[in-house]
């Protein structure tokens, strides 16, 4: 799954994603819809900004940690340090993030999925 409200960012990840051999639920440009698609079928993984055009994205990354969905913080507006008191699981990936360190986080949650 792949949260993000800037559109140009969103294809790039929504693409780096497909390249590892995911199929990719998204991209959502805001919370709201990303917590429908998650009550259809949760993602194996998710890749989250955390402000979206609906707010903050925390209430979806909340239902995700219940289910067992590994999340990726994708964002310049929070550090890895606020994302880990809050996510102890979770990474967290500053924009701009080189595509080579994406794909070393996929790598690294892919193995905790659910």
């Amino acid at each position: 799954m792949v949260v993000e409200d800037e559109f140009i960012i969103a294809l790039d990840l929504s693409e780096t994603v497909r390249d590892l051999g995911f199929r990719v639920t998204g991209p959502f440009a805001d919370k709201d819809h990303a917590m429908i698609a998650i009550a259809e079928e949760l993602p194996d993984l998710a890749i989250l900004d955390v402000m979206t055009a609906s707010g903050e994205v925390f209430p979806l990354a909340d239902a995700l940690v219940a289910s067992g969905v590994p999340i990726i913080f994708h964002s310049g507006h929070c550090t890895s340090a606020d994302i880990a008191s809050r996510y102890p699981g979770a990474l967290a990936a500053s924009k701009p993030c080189p595509p080579a360190i994406l794909i070393e986080m996929i790598e690294n949650v892919r193995g905790r999925a659910r």
